[in-house]
């Protein structure tokens, strides 16, 4: 049964079995990002990966130039890692990640398409290639979704060490993620 604590703050966490499971529920991320919303950030994630996969031609294959290539692969696993991380509930490491797999393809689309990256320049102009367009969608969708959630969980760091600091006999508060 959820309870909450007045006082100074009328943004009190859930208390349960004297705030042990409360402040192992805060520290994982469990009052800030629920399981839905890590759902869709891992479900966004693994879409990136797979768009981009598609995009260079496959798993095995590396797009000219060399370091466009190896950008896209570093991305790809780098949104599998995000998505593994939001859903096990390591969530500021995992909103972190995910806010870079959503930035870091968006500036390329940009950058690729108006002034053209040194020695890739075929992309310049198209705009409105449809899988592009996908990409854009997932991207600006998971950051619009991961940036509000890692900033509040930022915010509560503080917040969140003190109130476990105050909970009783939980091996888990204090622990920084």
């Amino acid at each position: 049964m959820h309870s909450r604590e007045r006082g100074a703050s009328d943004t009190a966490f859930p208390m349960e079995a004297g705030g042990a499971v409360a402040c192992h529920t805060a520290l994982r991320g469990g009052w800030e990002a629920t399981w839905v919303a890590r759902s869709a950030g891992a479900l966004l994630c693994l879409a990136v990966a797979v768009i981009h996969v598609k995009d260079q031609g496959g798993v095995t294959t590396t797009r000219d130039p060399h370091y466009i290539g190896v950008a896209y692969h570093v991305l790809e696993i780098l949104a599998v890692v995000a998505a593994v991380l939001l859903l096990v509930g390591v969530v500021r490491l995992g909103w972190l990640l995910a806010a870079g797999v959503a930035a870091g393809p968006l500036l390329g689309y940009v950058l690729s398409r108006g002034p053209g990256l040194p020695h890739y320049s075929s992309d310049i102009g198209n705009w409105t290639e449809p899988l592009g367009l996908v990409s854009l969608a997932a991207e600006g969708a998971l950051l619009l979704l991961s940036v509000p959630l890692l900033t509040r969980s930022l915010l509560h760091r503080e917040t969140l060490y003190l109130y476990c600091n105050g909970a009783s006999s939980s091996s888990y508060c204090g622990r920084e993620e």
